[in-house]
């Protein structure tokens, strides 16, 4: 947990406003329901061949990690019934570069599909950029994107993430490789 971010907090989408707050291990069922929510990932996490107790078990100690870890954060948002409709971890990353400062990594963005293009992505990302970033004294803001993820990359850009960057991944043999 990252507890220089003040949690809760609401923010405004288009039309209504959502909680942002941490996870908690009640919420890892709809979390992993929104992070397969597209064929992408759902290929991604089927391909494990574990089972629904072994896949259960790992992603719960998977949440333990992050909640433990005092550079990373899970959130979510919720709707004004309470209903989580987006997510997303950040991971702190301390540097020499850039003068020794820090750098907000997100990952693992995703927002309901039923309320895709209602303004839950845009307020997550405005949070992270305007209220999280600053309140971790970092001086920049990064993500990766599967690049088939062309609708996600539009996205990114019209908040004014900048394609600057080549990633690379390598593929480690084993169980709950996610390359």
């Amino acid at each position: 947990m990252i507890s220089r971010l003040d949690l809760p907090t609401t923010v405004p989408t288009r039309s209504a406003v959502v909680v942002i707050r941490r996870a908690t291990l009640d919420d890892l069922g709809t979390v992993l329901r929104l992070l397969t929510d597209d064929p992408i990932s759902a290929a991604r996490d089927g391909a494990s061949g574990a089972s629904g107790q072994e896949a259960l078990l790992a992603h719960s100690e998977a949440f333990r990690q992050i909640a433990a870890d005092p550079g990373n954060d899970l959130v979510v948002a919720e709707d004004a019934d309470g209903v989580v409709v987006g997510t997303l971890q950040l991971t702190l990353i301390p540097g020499l570069s850039r003068r020794g400062s820090a750098r907000l990594l997100v990952e693992s963005v995703r927002v309901a599909s039923e309320q895709r293009s209602a303004g839950v992505g845009t307020a997550l990302m405005r949070w992270v950029t305007d209220q999280a970033a600053p309140a971790l004294a970092v001086s920049l803001v990064q993500l990766t994107s599967d690049a088939a993820r062309v609708d996600a990359h539009r996205f990114y850009e019209r908040l004014g993430f900048v394609d600057s960057h080549v990633g690379f991944k390598y593929a480690v043999e084993g169980p709950g490789n996610d390359a």
